[in-house]
């Protein structure tokens, strides 16, 4: 199986998909290979190369070989930039899909390329993370044009607000498959010892109420609401300290800058995530928009973290009975903050009965029995002459 990666770049989305993909080869059924368009992108205030990732890094170190277009461009949300494809990259392109049975789309936005005329025909599943398909830009056309020509065979949607939402917007209903974000739960689980180095090493107090914003500095994320509510909860809670962790959380960022105290931490990308959510008592989300199934709500909860969130895409059913959501108020979050530090015992108590419901074994099992469905009914009909 080939999978296609717009870049190798800070996010949910990319991490899921690397993670399934390391376990559908731990599995042993299946041997996959990853196509990305980018080798470096622009976003979120910093230069993002693939083989300084994380995913990459842990995909490669599994025997996954990994493969690039070379491209270095500017990302925004929804856009693929400069989308005509030269000769040599859809040689490439022609080369790695005719080596594969089935194709493996991180979201919509390859599609761009595998809408293109001349390429080997496969059956592609196409990999849906969001909530706002007509936010997108083109990359909702393109999904269309490569449904309407026959060549995408299911779409794996991470949340049910994300299979609603491409619905409304007119993708077949029957192609549209649910497949709700999974964690490690071995490596996301309450740990005091993890707790404790990690706010020894910030300098924070063993009991003072922390609270952890884990995102991209991204419009989507709402950053501005989030440091409105910190505000407020900083000037009631005297003890109280915030961490910003994520591409573009640095003070390298001028928007971030003066943000900065002896009790607001400006992390950037962190490789421990399991160790900030272990030293944190509240995991906040702002978002206004996009998000499915944010994965921050459930690494956090996993940890004891007491997810606070907006109520947008799948929020509020991940932290039904574990959680707190709010209207989009700073005063409203900020109180909640408070509400979910001081009855934090109750909430983390409800979640060892609900660990399995966010599995990355049950997730990893769902893409592949969906996997070995395809491969098995649709290979060769997009493989003129395997057939007879």
């Amino acid at each position: 199986m080939l999978s296609l990666y717009e870049g190798f770049f800070s996010g949910g989305a990319r991490i899921v998909h690397s993670d399934v993909l390391l376990g559908l080869v731990e599995g042993g059924r299946q041997r996959h290979r990853v196509l990305s368009l980018h080798s470096e992108v622009h976003r979120e205030t910093t230069a993002q190369h693939m083989r300084d990732d994380p995913c990459y890094r842990s995909l490669t170190g599994a025997g996954i070989d990994i493969t690039s277009l070379g491209r270095t461009a500017p990302l925004t949300d929804g856009t693929l930039a400069a989308s005509a494809f030269t000769g040599p990259e859809l040689a490439d392109t022609a080369r790695a899909l005719a080596g594969a049975d089935v194709i493996l789309s991180l979201k919509e936005q390859p599609l761009a390329l595998l809408n293109q005329a001349g390429l080997p025909r496969r059956p592609i599943v196409v990999c849906l993370h969001r909530s706002d398909p007509e936010n997108q830009g083109p990359a909702l056309d393109a999904l269309r044009t490569a449904i309407a020509d026959g060549k995408v065979v299911a779409c794996v949607c991470c949340a049910d607000s994300t299979r609603d939402a491409y619905a409304a917007a007119g993708i077949p209903a029957d192609l549209l498959h649910v497949i709700p974000n999974g964690v490690d739960l071995l490596r996301f689980r309450p740990d005091p010892v993890a707790r404790l180095a990690f706010r020894r090493s910030l300098g924070i107090p063993a009991t003072a109420p922390v609270v952890v914003f884990a995102a991209r500095y991204a419009p989507m994320k709402n950053v501005p609401l989030f440091l409105r509510a910190a505000r407020t909860w900083l000037a009631r809670e005297p003890a109280g300290h915030v961490v910003m962790c994520g591409a573009g959380m640095t003070e390298a960022n001028g928007a971030l800058r003066a943000e900065v105290t002896d009790r607001v931490h400006l992390l950037g990308v962190r490789r421990d995530m399991e160790a900030v959510y272990a030293g944190s008592d509240v995991v906040a989300l702002t978002s206004s928009s996009g998000e499915a199934a944010p994965l921050c709500l459930i690494e956090g909860m996993m940890c004891d973290a007491v997810p606070v969130t907006t109520d947008v895409g799948d929020s509020a059913s991940i932290v039904a009975g574990h959680g707190i959501v709010t209207p989009a108020d700073p005063a409203a979050i900020a109180t909640a903050w408070s509400a979910a530090v001081t009855h934090r015992a109750h909430y983390t108590a409800t979640l060892p009965r609900a660990r399995e419901r966010f599995s990355r074994t049950r997730m990893i099992a769902s893409c592949a029995a969906l996997l070995d469905t395809v491969t098995t009914e649709t290979r060769d009909e997009l493989r003129p002459g395997l057939s007879g």
